[in-house]
């Protein structure tokens, strides 16, 4: 892998953690009101999981390769 590949599968890794992050904040405000939107709700989940495995996808990109 190259110096500049891995420089910008680290930035969008940090993007990605922060979107996490805020999708995590919205979640358990979005559940702690009364009148919730379950609809939405499942929404922000399922997106939440998807952007946790396109994290750990990037994640493995940045293990080298070890020759057995």
């Amino acid at each position: 892998m190259q110096a500049q590949d891995h420089a910008e599968i680290v930035h969008l890794l940090a993007e990605l953690r922060a979107e996490h992050r805020e999708l995590d904040a919205t979640i358990e405000r979005v559940g702690a009101t009364a009148g919730r939107d379950e609809l939405q709700l499942t929404r922000l989940k399922k997106r939440k999981l998807l952007l946790k495995d396109h994290i750990a996808r990037l994640e493995s990109k940045l293990i080298p390769d070890l020759d057995a």
